[in-house]
């Protein structure tokens, strides 16, 4: 445990004790670390730097069945934050379900998931790589302009201490590299980007790579027809495809269960995917975007199959949303600000037997979509529709380009129809492949 880890970790066991001598029957304290460096240009010049550095407490107590969440910055009268925090659940209503984690199921050591890259960028070869970027974008012929580029760098930790006598400290790297160009000019302009985002800076894709493909998926979007409304096969590029699973992954958090406000709120141990494709959480991987040695309460989560050959096994919980329903944690909760809540790790979707070329070449007349607009999935009922944009596919290959078509479902049934391409994307920490749904109504002219 290195110097600064230790203070942190010392402020929070005094935040434990200070809570105590308020009248708290229990608490935890975590104090997160956060530190960032920024860089933006734009038509090669820097037009923003920026560092940014915070430490900040939170406080959970509980008095009897009442409880609440208080934060404040590092320098904050630990004493008095306790006195309000137990002041305040005292007033508050009982919450028979609230509780902190069972003291078996706290991670009982330490585990090194290599989340953390003390690699250094000057600020000169950060404003250097950004330009680079841009530069590469602009290159491709057919760019015309740049909405700019950004390199930035960073680190954020956790300290947990709990009554229950838990203490863990975790920190995480993180890297990133984005530029976002323009085609064409006046009403035919469109706007494409790329990025990369990484925990270990040397896994980073070249800026030149990042700058090329963000120029040519720009220039490929010039000149967009319409389409009539009718219904059509929709292939999802991974980059949507991503949100889609997002979805599934709401629809299956224990909090929506318990509020009822899921359209997947009956339907464990049923299909809600096809037959083929496996829903896997696991949090305890190396290098990892979502992952975590344990979780905002000091459980350390196992691997959760949370779809298994398209049958519904598993909601994410934390303590309190596994109490409300009955069942017990499986270490997915998360901590902010106000509290604590189920949240995923590195949720990936199990990747089918074609390759995206061959997927869109099955599909034969349908279409490719590479953006949405909007948010317009309703994760109580299901109803899906959101604006879009992509591209034709006619005779088994992407064609002309579609924009202003608005794409409509229920993700009940576009879930049991998906079928999935093999190519797996494990830089992010909701991993889906090419996607196609067998048909969705499609509103055009």
């Amino acid at each position: 445990m290195d110097e600064n880890t230790r203070r942190l970790t010392e402020t929070a066991e005094r935040l434990i004790d200070a809570a105590r001598r308020a009248g708290a029957d229990k608490a935890d304290a975590a104090v997160v670390r956060s530190f960032g460096r920024s860089v933006s240009v734009r038509l090669g010049k820097v037009e923003d730097t920026e560092s940014a550095e915070s430490e900040d407490l939170a406080l959970r107590v509980f008095v009897g069945q009442r409880v609440s969440t208080v934060s404040a910055d590092i320098n904050a009268d630990v004493d008095r934050l306790a006195e309000r925090a137990v002041a305040m659940a005292r007033v508050s209503p009982e919450d028979r379900f609230a509780a902190l984690a069972p003291r078996d199921r706290l991670a009982k050591d330490d585990l090194d998931l290599d989340l953390y890259d003390a690699t250094e960028l000057a600020s000169e070869t950060m404003v250097e790589q950004a330009l680079a970027l841009e530069d590469a974008a602009r290159a491709v012929k057919g760019v015309t302009n740049s909405n700019g580029a950004s390199v930035s760098a960073g680190s954020s930790g956790l300290v947990l201490v709990t009554s229950e006598g838990f203490v863990g400290e975790r920190m995480r790297s993180g890297f990133s590299r984005s530029v976002s160009v323009i085609s064409g000019e006046g009403t035919r302009m469109e706007r494409d980007y790329d990025f990369d985002s990484r925990i270990h800076y040397a896994d980073l894709d070249p800026v030149e790579a990042i700058g090329r493909r963000a120029g040519e998926r720009v220039v490929r979007r010039l000149d967009p027809g319409k389409l009539l409304t009718a219904t059509y096969p929709i292939v999802f590029d991974p980059r949507v495809a991503r949100g889609l699973l997002a979805n599934l992954v709401s629809a299956i958090n224990g909090a929506a269960i318990a509020r009822g406000t899921s359209f997947l709120k009956d339907r464990m141990g049923e299909a809600v995917l096809p037959e083929s494709m496996t829903v896997t959480d696991e949090p305890l991987l190396a290098r990892r975007a979502g992952s975590r040695p344990f979780d905002g309460e000091g459980v350390r989560g196992e691997t959760l199959r949370l779809v298994e050959n398209g049958i519904l096994r598993h909601w994410l919980l934390d303590t309190a949303t596994a109490n409300e329903l009955g069942l017990q944690t499986n270490g997915r909760a998360a901590r902010s600000s106000g509290g604590v809540s189920p949240s995923a790790s590195n949720v990936t979707l199990s990747p089918g037997g074609v390759s995206p070329e061959e997927l869109i070449a099955e599909t034969g007349h349908g279409i490719y979509v590479h953006e949405m607009i909007g948010q317009g999935a309703n994760l109580v009922t299901g109803d899906y529709s959101r604006g879009a944009t992509g591209y034709l596919i006619e005779n088994g290959e992407l064609t002309r380009p579609v924009s202003e078509i608005t794409i409509a479902g229920n993700l009940r049934e576009m879930l049991l129809s998906l079928t999935a391409a093999n190519d797996l994307d494990t830089r992010f920490s909701i991993v889906a492949p090419t996607l196609r749904v067998a048909g969705m109504t499609v509103a055009g002219q």
